[in-house]
């Protein structure tokens, strides 16, 4: 591709080899004028990229890569006279290559957007893409509520009157758009509310600002205006807040604050400089998200980036944003000067290469007059600074400072605000016009904090809060402007030039980064000329091409690559490239550069085509792909060589493996040719025994058939006789038992009768005893071991058969006995008689005798063999029945195994029906609590936005707090406005002066707003001018302290109703007891196996109306608490509703105060007495909030009495019947003994600063050994005590308020050290149950002792600053997680993935396995230590034990997100080694766990995902059995998890074999029928938080027993 024509694939090719090659980062830097074709070329470079360097790990990065192109053009690119498609940003994207140069992951930076098309487009030009994507797609229904119409209608998009492009569909563009969000990971929400800021910035461009009087110095909005009504609502602010800021604007000075109104010029502009904020913001979190989509999933190796930057630019009005962009384009223009012409040159010098100087254009005066001391950058900052600076006067200075001093700076004939630089590319005319307020990009701090207090969570990220300083919003990846707002609460002077840099300095800080990266990297250039100005295609102006060359110094680029050397090697790597092409006698030289010279003469004939310089050879174009050529032929030879002999090889030993394989063929043909000749001479013996035994067989059978038909013909014969004899007896027996069987029948019928009466009264009288012991019974009968009584029964049968079976056998041994001896016998009488026989035959004479003796032997031998036979029937009869026996045996056997089985797996299958169903309930349960938790925070986060949203409505009401006397011009109108006259009730930390209007009871209010009303009459009777010396309150001021007293009381009673939640909630634990008894007892004893499905089914429905009827309860009870609490908020929300009606009545009616301030004099007193009527009307209105109030109070107490008498009647008897006797044992009115410490600490008002500084501020418990744990919290509870033995409220108040104050600024002054967040976390928790164990509460008195019951508080109510300090709490617990997880994350992937715990797994792994260069940081052992150090601080300051389990598990679901996120994201890390090493570390993450007694915490329930990760690794995944034991092993893993992991498994090379996608396809297909347990995303989410519970424990500590040490200082307290 090298050799053809200039192309971008041949120049990225070019790039991408000698990244491979030289292991040196490139960058491709695309220049040119506007419309060139730059990012036409940049998107092909980048495509180029994704297709050859593939992805590694994710299979989608490259196509993230592209993905990022059309969401940028959308957002920063847009149509000019020169270019439809004309980047109004610069860029520069580094993709960034693996060791085996494959894309791992991208990165953006970007320059210097184009802010001002968002307001303002000359004629013929466009705002940027995706507002008229926008309006081409307004039918669709997701945006229907944004109130979109035709780009026409918009103010910001019809300025250019061209809405519409040839050739370009704007709604296909939004939906290309859409696409590329959803690939790079945006959600949909989080696009449709993107897309509703963007429209939001279109309704703000309509909104009408109209002048109030002819001068112009102030003006107004339009209240019905649509475009504002749109505005608000897509923002989620308030519509008042946005039309008054709009056109004021706020003045802070030392201790005072001052509301100017804006004239129309200036609110316009006001709201123009929103617009392009809020576009500013978007754009950079856009940019930070596709930066953090394209993030590098390993380190990386090597990078190539690609310049995208505007091009050189001249318009008929060129302003600041030309200027920067042409300036840019004179740093590249510089920086390929030097790097083609000064260094090329340099180095032929360097070397000593005769060479002839070039001379080129060198633009550094141009750029010196831009950026030096004193040029047009220093000067416009230095003017930007000068409280008066204007363009005029910056335009005059350049004038004098450059016009008779540098050639580059010219000024105009006819034109006294504008200047011409001459640029490489040619001159341009810039208007000085705007410059000024372009440079420093003011945007007032009451917008920003609107946009703050928004409900939008995409806005509140675009605007967060940091702090009381300065709040900057700078991108992440991008050197844009960078806008710092002040809030208006500063005592400091504050002024509206409100920028730490302007955005010349920022944007000329970048440029030089830019270039330092581009400097550290080989640079390729892609130069993109502009055919023509007209822009049609297929048209060349040659005149115009030629400029641009000339221009940019590409003709002295031609003429130095023909007369120069373009490759160059040194000496080692031209030695160590072509080593294969030298010979062996010019290697025997130690010189390589001598080497080199001697193997050049020999390649290349020619002595011109190089040249050798000092430390390089330097080669003329061509002769390196030569050389090229010539050692590819010498490797190819060198193969042919290494292919021949490896074939010789091959072939010799397949040749060797023939004639052994022939040999052994032989060798077995053989062997069965014998086998089967020996085969046919057993068949032939074995015939002949058959066919004598057959013949043998047919006789017996004949000889058998015989005897049995005698023996059937004897059996029927005699069976005839015996049934004629039966026939006879029963005849005679007939009568006697048909009197018998009635006799019978007759006494049992009145039997059964009288028994039947009987068993009914026992069983009526029985049947109440009876219940109480049935289900112990049924557990009983229903037990394994019923069961195994029922197989015991079987099992004597089979011992008894067995018994049968030994006294057979051994009646076979006796017979064997019986018969061996007549065999015995037998054989001696045979011995006798042929003694005898032997005898009568010598004695002839006794013949007959000898017949006699011969008959008998016949007879005896007969007998014999009868007796054989018979022995012979009867030995088979016992061996047929013994072999009956023992079938009969294994047959019982079987089925007593089969039985077993069955019943346990009965018993199995019920045990786990009956802990899911007993699971299920108990997650249902907790899913309830925690839900109550979050929704509890939930309303934590409402609280802080409602601060927010009530300090605005304090600079509201200070905007209308106008008295008669401060009547003014409306040229010189301001409102004083002081911030220490507002005090906020909803403040987390007032001071002590303000914290005495707050202490005021409601009562009191309502009686000093009567009496400033009478006063009010008394002064009304007075003349007129008695209203200039009034220096009073304002009513309008005390009329909404009033209003936000009321909203503090129902704070207070909602925070009221919270915690007799929590109290409802803790009875529902108590009733979930019974659950718990019921998990913990014996299933097998639950279950009932041996009962029929009758019993059983009765039995079930028992249990379940028991468990029913305590289900009930407990949903009622819950029913009534939400519906209380609904009830609360939904007043609380009607009362704030109401308060802003009041304030909006307020502000209606202090416009209408302003009109008569303009009339004449005669009409004070008309004003006044429409001010009496409306304090009465409002005084009036107050009085119906209080009565409602109190109306809602009685409501609440009567809910609650009855959700307390319905849930814990018992316990509430029982709680009275204790209070009373103990009320009844303590002594209420005895004064203790004089001098006898009462565990009381008295506190002055002047001394609480030093108190709090000693306890709090300054605290140390390093320095105070020995003191008791939580010792500020038992201080601060023994001085609330002292102040409520006075009793004195203000004091518990004021105390109360310094104490928070003091631990969040500790807090925030260590809110990196966990031994300091956790020490105040104990504290703050120690207080909070103290306060409760102490308090008013009976319900909390339980587990006191009665020294601590006379100890307890008697006159104030603490309740309200419990929920406070529950508030803190929960704040500070979050604090310490953050903390926590700061010090964890950087170990967590070391740990627990990288380090080798188990020795020898790494040779198991994958050959793809990237291996680390060095060992890794962390390991499993620090990581265990991190956390013992944190168990151990926790310990250290005493925290209670369900506190720190709860932070262990949140801490531990870090651990398992982070592991498993990269575990999912890295495709080398998913193989069976690593599931090996993995599991064993999370075992080592458990047995910590247990050794430190924390594993009912749940941490080990949020390691399931992670545990069951690395046990999915390690199965089997071959067959559909493996498949099936996938789904039911992963429950805790989502689908996409596991379909990730299985499709990145890599297997053992030479031991696995790769998941086939059939085996990934019937998985995939399993889990779609699975229903989900949660959301079936692919990451965890880190970044959740578990809501968090704080229990209450009762403290041993007596008060009076406390001992301070003397190290801690508290002489100043008084001991009570």
């Amino acid at each position: 591709m090298g050799d053809m024509d200039p192309h971008i694939f041949a120049v990225a090719e070019d790039a991408y080899k000698q990244m491979s090659r030289n292991n040196k980062n490139q960058s491709l830097i695309i220049s040119g004028e506007s419309g060139a074709g730059k990012t036409a070329s940049a998107k092909y470079a980048m495509r180029y990229f994704a297709m050859v360097g593939g992805s590694l790990g994710d299979s989608s990065m490259e196509e993230k890569v592209l993905a990022s192109s059309p969401i940028m053009e959308a957002f920063g690119n847009a149509k000019t006279t020169r270019n439809d498609n004309s980047s109004r940003f610069g860029k520069y994207v580094e993709i960034c290559f693996s060791h085996e140069y494959r894309i791992v992951g991208a990165a953006m930076k970007t320059y210097l957007l184009e802010k001002s098309r968002l307001t303002f487009q000359a004629k013929a030009e466009r705002n940027y893409h995706i507002f008229y994507q926008l309006c081409a797609s307004a039918t669709l229904p997701e945006f229907q509520g944004l109130g979109l119409g035709g780009a026409e209608s918009f103010r910001y998009t019809n300025q250019g009157q061209c809405s519409h492009l040839e050739a370009t569909d704007d709604a296909a563009d939004l939906e290309s758009t859409r696409n590329a969000f959803s690939l790079l990971g945006v959600h949909e929400s989080n696009q449709l509310e993107l897309f509703s800021i963007l429209a939001s910035i279109l309704h703000l461009g309509n909104i009408q600002l109209r002048a109030k009087d002819r001068h112009g110095e102030s003006c107004f909005t339009e209240p019905d205006g649509e475009a504002l009504g749109l505005f608000c609502s897509l923002l989620g602010v308030e519509k008042s807040q946005v039309s008054r800021w709009l056109c004021h604007r706020k003045l802070v000075t030392a201790g005072e604050t001052y509301v100017k109104p804006m004239s129309r010029r200036q609110a316009l502009n006001s709201r123009d400089a929103l617009a392009k904020h809020i576009y500013g913001q978007l754009f950079k979190w856009i940019v930070s998200r596709i930066n953090k989509a394209l993030r590098a999933s390993c380190r990386q190796h090597a990078s190539i980036g690609i310049l995208d930057i505007y091009g050189f630019e001249t318009f008929p009005v060129n302003s600041f944003e030309q200027f920067c962009i042409n300036y840019a384009n004179e740093k590249l223009q510089q920086h390929f000067n030097l790097h083609v012409f000064k260094l090329e040159q340099e180095e032929y010098m360097k070397e000593e290469i005769p060479w002839t100087f070039i001379d080129f254009y060198d633009n550094q005066p141009c750029i010196d007059l831009i950026e030096a001391k004193l040029g047009i950058l220093d000067l416009l900052n230095e003017e930007c600074k000068m409280p008066n600076g204007s363009d005029v006067s910056w335009a005059q200075k350049l004038y004098d400072r450059h016009l008779h001093h540098s050639p580059h700076f010219q000024k105009p004939k006819m034109s006294t605000d504008a200047f011409i630089v001459h640029h490489f590319a040619g001159k341009v005319e810039y208007q000085c016009s705007g410059f000024l307020e372009k440079n420093q990009d003011t945007v007032h701090a009451e917008l920003i904090g609107l946009l703050r207090a928004s409900k939008s969570a995409l806005l509140a990220e675009l605007f967060p809060e940091e702090g009381d300083g300065n709040i900057a919003l700078p991108s992440r990846r991008s050197h844009g402007s960078r806008v710092t707002v002040r809030p208006g609460r500063r005592s400091l002077p504050a002024t509206d030039k409100e920028h730490r840099k302007p955005i010349s300095t920022q944007f000329k800080a970048s440029l030089h980064k830019l270039m330092e990266t581009l400097s550290s990297t080989a640079p390729h250039y892609v130069r993109c000329i502009t055919p023509n100005d007209c822009k049609r295609p297929f048209e060349f102006d040659a005149k115009r091409a030629v400029e641009q060359l000339r221009a940019c110094g590409v003709l002295e680029t031609i003429q130095i690559s023909a007369s120069g050397y373009p490759s160059r090697w040194t000496y080692v790597e031209f030695s160590s490239r072509y080593r294969a092409l030298m010979r062996p006698e010019e290697l025997t030289g130690g010189d390589e550069q001598q080497t080199c010279q001697l193997v050049l003469k020999r390649l290349l004939k020619d002595p011109s085509k190089y040249q050798c310089g000092k430390g390089k050879i330097f080669f003329r174009a061509g002769q390196v792909a030569f050389l090229e050529e010539l050692r590819g032929r010498r490797l190819r030879a060198a193969c042919v060589f290494i292919q021949k002999s490896f074939r010789c090889w091959l072939g010799r030993r397949h040749f060797l493996r023939m004639r052994a394989a022939a040999i052994c063929l032989q060798r077995f043909s053989r062997g069965f040719l014998a086998r089967r000749f020996v085969r046919g001479l057993r068949r032939t013996s074995a015939a002949l025994v058959l066919q004598k035994n057959f013949k043998m067989a047919l006789a017996r059978r004949s000889y058998l058939r015989s005897q049995a038909a005698a023996v059937t013909i004897q059996a029927f014969a005699r069976g005839m006789f015996a049934r004629r004899l039966h026939r006879q007896m029963v005849a005679s027996q007939k009568a006697v038992v048909i009197q018998s069987v009635v006799r019978g029948w007759l006494a049992r019928t009145k039997y059964v009768r009288v028994r039947g009466t009987v068993v009914y009264l026992q069983c009526c009288f029985r049947r109440m005893r009876a219940r109480r012991e049935l289900r112990r019974l049924r557990l009983e009968a229903r037990s394994v071991e019923h069961y195994k009584q029922l197989n015991k029964g079987m099992e004597i049968k089979v011992m008894q058969l067995q018994c049968k079976v030994d006294e057979q056998a051994r009646e076979n041994r006796s017979l064997s006995e019986q018969l061996s001896a007549l065999r015995a016998s037998h054989s001696e009488q045979v011995e006798r008689l042929h003694s005898e026989l032997r005898g009568l035959r010598e004695d002839k004479a006794q013949e007959t005798r000898i017949r006699e003796l011969q008959e008998q032997l016949q007879r005896m031998e007969s007998e014999k063999s009868n007796l054989e036979g018979r022995l012979g029937q009867e030995m088979e009869e016992l061996k047929q029945r013994l072999t009956e026996l023992e079938a009969m045996k294994s047959n019982l056997k079987e089925e007593k195994d089969a039985l077993n089985q069955r019943i346990m797996e009965q018993s199995q299958e019920l045990e786990d029906q009956l802990r899911r169903r007993v699971a299920a309930e108990s997650q249902e349960l907790l899913c309830q609590l925690e839900g109550e938790r979050a929704r509890y925070q939930t309303l934590v986060k409402e609280c802080a936005r409602l601060e927010q949203c009530c300090e605005n409505l304090q600079d509201e009401v200070a905007f209308h707090k106008r008295t008669p006397s401060l009547r003014r011009s409306p040229s010189s109108d301001s409102i004083l406005d002081s911030e220490c006259s507002y005090p906020s009730s909803l403040s987390t930390a007032p001071s002590r002066d303000d914290a005495d209007p707050q202490s005021e009871s409601p009562d009191q209010e309502r009686g000093r707003w009567r009496q400033r009303n009478e006063r009010r009459r008394t002064r009304s009777d007075s003349p007129p001018s008695s209203l200039n010396d009034d220096d009073g309150q304002d009513p309008y001021e005390k009329a909404y302290l009033l209003l936000l007293g009321q909203l503090n009381v129902v704070t207070e009673d909602l925070a009221r109703t919270r915690e007799e939640l929590r109290r409802a909630k803790a009875q529902l634990a108590h009733e979930r007891k019974p659950f718990e008894i019921f998990k913990r007892r014996n299933i097998a004893e639950i279950l009932g196996l041996n009962k029929s499905p009758e019993k059983m089914s009765e039995e079930d429905s028992m249990m379940e109306e028991d468990l029913k009827y305590a289900y009930d309860a407990v949903r009622v009870s819950n029913k009534l608490l939400e519906g209380q609490l609904q009830e609360q908020q939904l007043q609380h929300e009607q009362e704030l509703e109401g308060l802003r009606l009041d304030i909006c009545s307020l502000k209606q009616q202090s416009l209408i105060q302003d009109l008569q301030l303009h009339q004449e004099e005669d009409g004070l007193q008309h004003q006044i007495v429409q001010l009496k009527r409306e304090n009465l009307d409002l005084a009036g209105q107050l009085e119906r909030q209080e009565k409602n109030m109190l109306k809602l109070r009685k409501q609440l107490k009567t809910s609650m009495k009855q959700i307390q008498d319905l849930t814990a009647s018992r316990e509430a008897k029982w709680l009275e019947q204790k209070v009373k006797v103990e009320e009844m044992e303590r002594p209420l009115d005895v004064p203790h003994p004089a001098g006898a410490f009462e565990g009381m600490l008295g506190c002055k008002a002047e001394d609480e600063g030093r108190l709090i500084r000693t306890i709090i501020t300054d605290f140390k418990p390093q320095h105070s050994p020995g003191a008791l744990p939580g010792l500020p919290a038992y201080v601060l509870l023994m001085c609330f005590r002292h102040a409520d033995s006075i009793p004195d409220e203000h004091r518990v108040r004021s105390l109360f308020t310094a104490a928070v104050s003091g631990i969040k600024r500790v807090v925030k002054k260590h809110s990196e050290d966990f031994d300091v967040v956790a020490l105040w976390l104990a504290n703050t928790c120690c207080l909070v149950n103290c306060l409760r164990q102490y308090g008013r509460d009976q319900s909390y008195r339980l587990g006191n002792t009665p020294k601590q019951n006379q100890h307890c508080l008697r006159n104030l109510d603490l309740a309200s600053h419990c929920q406070s300090l529950g508030d803190l709490a929960i704040q500070l617990h979050q604090q310490l997680i953050r903390v926590a997880q700061k010090k964890l994350k950087p170990m967590i992937v070391a740990a627990m993935l990288e380090s080798e715990t188990i020795q020898g797994l790494s040779s198991a792994r994958p050959p793809g396995y990237r291996k680390q260069p060095v060992a890794p940081t962390y390991t499993l052992d620090s990581l265990l230590q991190q956390l013992s150090s944190f168990h151990e601080a926790l310990g250290r300051h005493q925290l209670e034990p369900v506190v720190v389990g709860q932070a262990f598990r949140q801490l531990f679901f870090t651990v398992s997100g982070v592991a498993l996120n990269y575990l999912l994201l890295r495709r080398d890390a998913c193989s069976w080694s690593q599931g090996v090493q993995l599991r064993y570390n999370v075992s080592q993450l458990e047995e910590w766990l247990r050794a430190k007694g924390l594993q009912q915490s749940g941490a080990v329930e949020v390691l399931q995902p992670l545990i069951q990760a690395a046990q999915l690794l390690q199965v089997k995944k071959m067959t559909e059995e493996d498949a099936d034991a996938i789904c039911g092993l992963c429950t805790a893993l989502s689908t996409p998890q596991i379909m990730r992991i299985l499709r990145a498994y890599t297997p053992a090379a030479g031991l696995e074999e790769r998941v086939r996608p059939s085996f990934l396809s019937s998985v995939e297909k399993r889990l779609a029928d699975r229903t989900p347990a949660g959301p079936c995303q692919l990451l965890v989410d880190t970044a959740h938080l578990f809501p968090v519970h704080l229990p209450f424990s009762c403290s041993p500590v007596q008060l009076d027993e406390i001992r301070i040490p003397d190290s801690i200082n508290l002489s100043f307290l008084t001991r009570v």
